[in-house]
């Protein structure tokens, strides 16, 4: 969420369409325990006719131990017509330059 709003975007509003989140996985790297200070990098890739993908890396504090690897495909979607559609080039074209 705090991605999409980085970029002026919600995933319900993702330049005129919405997202679903289509496909989830997530490869623990390393132990974090509560009170640990985490950082998480984001980044949207392998971009195609109607999603993408996110990348995440979650990163233990000061020791930069990775924690977390994981991915999630973004799907566009029209919620009033319910049905799948093309991304928009205005998102595609915002998220591609953060590459």
């Amino acid at each position: 969420m705090h991605f999409l709003k980085s970029v002026g975007y919600t995933e319900l509003e993702f330049a005129g369409v919405g997202l679903i989140m289509a496909d989830a996985a997530i490869e623990f790297k390393g132990e974090a325990f509560y009170g640990d200070v985490l950082t998480a990098y984001v980044t949207a890739a392998e971009f195609s006719r109607f999603g993408f993908e996110l990348y995440y890396k979650l990163m233990k504090g000061n020791d930069g131990g990775a924690v977390a690897l994981a991915k999630t495909a973004m799907i566009c979607f029209d919620y009033k017509a319910r049905k799948v559609v093309s991304i928009p080039e205005e998102a595609h074209k915002k998220l591609a330059e953060l590459i």
